[in-house]
């Protein structure tokens, strides 16, 4: 009932809204369809000449013109947001040039039709219109999309040498989702429960996610969350929480790396161990947390696992974290889940070969060997795509790969280069996750992203659009891959960039603060890395931080993130929420509210807020009300949308070296543009497959240790500022 009285609570929105939009217009085209009686137009003539109007009979052929039209346009949803415009002013006519504007009684009829136009240009023609069919989204969100993109681009054509992942190809391609995300995804992520791992500093932390549909619905599994979460569009997750180890268990590793999959109507999940008496659980109804014992125990174990259902109804299992040993694989059981003959040995890392799998923040082998792990399934066009997490949860380049085989157990031949990879930009790594398949059967990846200041596993879960090629190659989508982001809402080609076009608008722009506690400075707050942050002196109500645009600029979206200064849990945390308001100004003087969550009681730790109508301010200010312990503390108080300048003009000379001393590396270089502020490079190993991105700030040069020494490679660059991205140099071969 409480749901049910909620304001926020839509009853059949978008077909009750179809069937308001078209009885109103056939009542229209009711009322308009007498242009075409003789006796009825000379009665409003008459009627028009004795209310002394000049031009009677011609205002008396418009006006029912007008009916008739606007009828038609609005009962098939054409053109709806402008249409309405004719009925409500034919309308307003009625009541107050014709009537005597008595609302509440006689005037009260053309009235309601006044109302029922102001709630279609409000709402727009929703769904079941032609203008979804036509434009994709409402009619003058589109016609503003436009306006802004031809004033960005200045009238210029996307480079036509772009290739397969252009971002240019936002601006062409027709984006229809309202829902937009951005990574990492706001979760109530839970603290780190291990005191060991606490001793920097309490924190959040989670890691190793696994998104499944079950039921149209979408369930989220973590690293060390003592629950779950569900969702109905990836947008709003819900937290379910729920302990599945026993006491006799005696881990802090509540469901480490869990294994979840679908089996017929049942949901079954399983966590991470070296042990022979972990329960694997199983549930028809997760999101009322109800739960029971498929079985006692697993015998068999293992860490880091998966479990894949194929498509002829048999079971198998995957598992393996080490420096040493292989993934590995076995049949399963179905019905009593014990394994069918003994583990086989699935892949091990080829680092001599695949720059991007040695171990350590410069690929290089340092301190340790690379680390396999995390493996998953997923079958697509008859092959089967093993996937896995490599080379070490705390490097930027933590990133999945992905080994092709014809069976399910091998063997298998790899791809060249990682399935998602993510080394620059604000948060980093794109290792040990999953793929799964949202309801129009689009691919998604989900993996860890990572902080590692406070403790090597202080990390953040991440989500990319995925897929597979014509050729069958598999790839994930990363480029702007912490920038907003549209949400599925059907059908899509994910090579087609999903990203908004949302620029970032204060990299490393004027900051302002209530007061810093030590030298956790103001500008790292904007100085595009997680891993840094500033923080107040406290944690009180009233301290805020201010950042200056530098110009009056469009905002579509705020991202804000929350460091842990001086945490006091430890463990997942519930009934805890963060508390804050945020005003814009033009000046810095006079400021207003456009988001006041000063009652929120939800936990949102990298909040991410949009404006259905973009907010124009060059000042934005975030006051905290209250946040759940320690300091207020921010580590991105990140601003998207449009600057009014023009985007760069595109980098003049790129060349990449690379050497026959080792073909894994390679030196990239180019001519700054003096208009960036980044720079998002593309490679893959064929020119029409550029299919992995990497973001470079403040810099003319990368050095890039990820390629496959036996492949030819292909390079591409494009500058990026807050006005928007260039065209992309020519791409170019690296022998």
């Amino acid at each position: 009932m409480k749901q049910f009285l909620s304001p926020s609570y839509k009853i059949w929105f978008e077909p009750g809204m179809a069937l308001i939009r078209i009885v109103t217009g056939l009542f229209m085209v009711y009322h308009g369809w007498e242009i075409f009686d003789p006796q009825k137009i000379q009665d409003y003539t008459k009627w028009l000449t004795e209310l002394k109007f000049p031009a009677p009979a011609t205002l008396a052929y418009l006006g029912k013109f007008a009916e008739l039209l606007a009828g038609i346009c609005i009962t098939l949803g054409l053109f709806t947001r402008i249409m309405v415009w004719p009925l409500i002013i034919t309308m307003l006519v009625i009541v107050f040039g014709m009537g005597k504007g008595n609302v509440f009684y006689d005037d009260q009829h053309p009235f309601m039709f006044v109302l029922l136009g102001l709630v279609l240009f409000f709402n727009g023609s929703g769904k079941y219109s032609l203008d979804q069919k036509l434009f994709g989204k409402p009619f003058a969100t589109t016609i503003l999309f436009l306006l802004f993109t031809t004033l960005q681009t200045n009238g210029q054509t996307p480079n036509p040498t772009s290739n397969s992942l252009p971002t240019l190809k936002l601006r062409q391609a027709k984006q229809t989702s309202t829902l937009t995300y951005c990574n990492p995804l706001n979760l109530d992520y839970g603290y780190c429960p291990i005191p060991n791992f606490t001793t920097w500093g309490k924190h959040r932390a989670t890691a190793d996610p696994v998104i499944v549909r079950y039921k149209d619905e979408y369930y989220l599994f973590s690293t060390n969350q003592w629950g779950y979460w569900w969702s109905a569009d990836l947008s709003d997750w819900h937290f379910v929480p729920r302990k599945f180890l026993k006491s006799y268990h005696h881990v802090y590793d509540e469901l480490c790396a869990p294994a979840v999959w679908v089996m017929g109507d049942t949901l079954l999940v399983f966590g991470s161990t070296y042990t022979k008496d972990f329960p694997i659980w199983m549930s028809t109804n997760p999101k009322g947390n109800e739960w029971k014992e498929a079985i006692d125990s697993l015998g068999i174990g293992g860490w880091d696992p998966a479990f894949f259902l194929d498509d002829d109804g048999r079971l198998y299992m995957y598992n393996g974290s080490s420096n040493r040993y292989p993934l590995y694989g076995v049949e399963m059981n179905r019905k009593t889940f014990q394994p069918i003959g003994t583990r086989k040995e699935m892949y091990l890392l080829e680092d001599w070969r695949y720059g991007w799998q040695r171990f350590g923040e410069n690929m290089d082998n340092t301190f340790l060997d690379p680390f396999i792990e995390g493996a998953w399934m997923t079958k697509h066009g008859g092959k089967y795509y093993l996937q896995y997490g490599a080379p070490g949860t705390e490097m930027s380049g933590y990133a999945d790969g992905v080994v092709v085989g014809n069976s399910p157990l091998g063997p298998f031949t790899a791809q060249s280069d990682p399935l998602s990879f993510k080394p620059g930009g604000f948060i980093r790594g794109a290792g040990h996750g999953a793929t799964f398949q949202d309801k129009w059967n689009n691919y998604w990846h989900v993996s860890t992203m990572n902080i590692t200041v406070k403790n090597t596993f202080e990390r953040r879960n991440g989500m990319w659009p995925a897929g597979f090629d014509a050729d069958g190659v598999m790839y994930c989508n990363t480029a702007f891959g912490d920038y907003p982001q549209y949400l599925p809402d059907g059908a899509a080609d994910h090579l087609k960039s999903r990203f908004t076009g949302w620029m970032l608008l204060n990299y490393k722009k004027p900051v302002t603060v209530s007061s810093t506690l030590g030298a956790y400075h103001a500008n790292n707050a904007v100085d595009e890395s997680v891993k840094t942050y500033w923080s107040a002196a406290t944690g009180n109500k009233g301290e805020w931080i201010q950042s200056d645009l530098g110009e009056l600029s469009t905002i579509n979206a705020i991202q804000i993130n929350y460091a842990d200064q001086d945490a006091a849990f430890l463990g997942k945390q519930e009934r805890i929420f963060h508390q804050y308001i945020l005003s814009v100004s033009d000046d810095g003087k006079k400021w207003r509210v456009v988001m006041d969550k000063s009652k929120n009681d939800r936990d949102v730790p990298h909040d991410y807020v949009t404006f259905a109508t973009p907010v124009r301010a060059r000042f934005v200010r975030l006051e905290n009300i209250k946040v759940p312990t320690g300091k207020f503390a921010i580590s991105g108080l990140r601003i998207f949308g449009k600057g009014n300048g023009q985007p760069p003009g595109g980098v003049q000379e790129f060349i990449v070296l690379r050497t026959e001393k080792d073909k894994r590396s390679a030196l990239i270089k180019w001519q700054p543009d003096d208009n960036a502020y980044a720079y998002n490079i593309y490679y893959g190993t064929s020119p029409d497959k550029l299919y992995s991105c990497i973001m470079v700030h403040d810099a003319n040069e990368y050095y890039f240790k990820g390629m496959d020494s036996q492949r030819k490679y292909y390079f591409t660059i494009e500058a990026i500022n807050e006005n928007g991205i260039s065209p992309r140099y020519k791409t170019i071969t690296a022998e």
